[in-house]
């Protein structure tokens, strides 16, 4: 909010607020700007929302709006699976218990290690912290289901382990038109994750995948999805494929990542087509690097920690970068709020590390 180019803000809870009280604060908004505006939701929950109460918010705004019951198919991990297989798109392998009993029975089909993961990520997450366990044997499938499961609730699924490394994990930026047509697409994977055992990008290269793309334009065509896509895959070393993991039906927090010569992205994709204006073809930049400096910060500790990466290695993977998550050179408001922010974190770790001063001293 720091930024000279944001005009102003409009501040609202939506987690404590009712879908309708909601709504009519975001028609409010639109009544304030006084004109139809780009609504442009980051989070599912939003999405959803969005979706939900399309009609009161057309009045406003303007979005993408999909075939019905086509944003729920994608954002649930049991019905994106069900697409997959219906659709012939690859996937790992994967099983939707009712029970813990049930999960255990059926995992002994599994060869170990197994994921433990939530059909809807964003309820776990507000429970428990988590979006999913990786387990190495039976005794602990036991624990772990019966950790992350919510009584009365079926949440969790058991999905094959794909062996591999940061950089077998993929991930796309699509942007389908208001026809269904696909009119960007960049293709990329990992380099760096924080936690590192899989977790958010802290450094990701732009790298061509037409399989990937092949595979979401299918998904896409079977729901009657439009608007921003990102999703993630991981690559099967074992059988050369590249498998859907998870289909997000929104903008991405890497969508910087994947920018075109023309600095061409996905939302730029969107204001343009909702726009009614023409968009250019897309000119992907492959080997383009987007860097979230703090968490690579923390990437670094962590690798170094598990000897997995040098100091020398990890500087030299910085020379590349093309762009920072924070730092922008036309825009040092936001960045030096950033680093104040960083700054107060490292001062209090500092002084909680410190010793009490003993009655003496005092």
């Amino acid at each position: 909010m720091k930024s000279r180019y944001c005009a102003g803000r409009f501040a609202w809870d939506f987690e404590s607020s009712s879908a309708d009280d909601s709504t009519q604060f975001l028609l409010g908004v639109g009544r304030q700007i006084g004109q139809k505006s780009i609504l442009l939701p980051t989070f599912d929950t939003r999405s959803l929302f969005v979706d939900q109460y399309r009609d009161s918010l057309s009045q406003w705004f303007l979005f993408p709006q999909p075939e019905p019951g086509a944003m729920p198919r994608l954002y649930s991990k049991e019905s994106l699976y069900d697409l997959c297989v219906a659709e012939g798109v690859p996937t790992p392998e994967t099983l939707f218990p009712d029970s813990i009993e049930q999960a255990v029975s059926e995992g002994q089909g599994f060869p170990f290690p197994l994921i433990v993961k939530a059909i809807d990520p964003d309820r776990l997450m507000r429970r428990t912290g988590r979006r999913m366990a990786v387990v190495h044997r039976q005794s602990e499938l036991r624990d772990a289901y019966s950790e992350l499961d919510e009584p009365g609730v079926k949440n969790l699924a058991l999905q094959e382990f794909i062996p591999g490394d940061t950089r077998d994990t993929w991930m796309l930026n699509a942007y389908f038109d208001q026809a269904g047509e696909c009119r960007f697409a960049i293709t990329g994977h990992k380099l760096r994750q924080l936690p590192i055992d899989g977790g958010v990008t802290t450094l990701g290269v732009c790298a061509p995948c037409p399989a990937m793309i092949d595979s979401i334009s299918r998904i896409v065509a079977a729901t009657g999805y439009q608007g921003i896509v990102d999703a993630d895959f991981c690559y099967d070393k074992r059988d050369e494929q590249w498998k859907l993991l998870d289909v997000n039906p929104r903008i991405g927090a890497t969508f910087r990542l994947f920018v075109d010569q023309q600095g061409f992205d996905v939302v730029r994709a969107l204001y343009l087509d909702l726009t009614g204006q023409s968009l250019p073809t897309v000119a992907p930049v492959w080997g383009r690097r987007w860097l979230v400096e703090d968490k690579d910060f923390g990437a670094l500790r962590a690798h170094t920690r598990a000897g997995s990466l040098t100091l020398g290695a990890w500087l030299g993977s910085l020379r590349d970068v093309s762009e920072l998550a924070h730092l922008a050179v036309d825009d040092l408001r936001p960045s030096a709020v950033f680093v104040a922010t960083l700054a107060g974190k490292f001062m209090r770790r500092l002084l909680g590390r410190l010793p009490s001063p003993s009655r003496q001293d005092r």
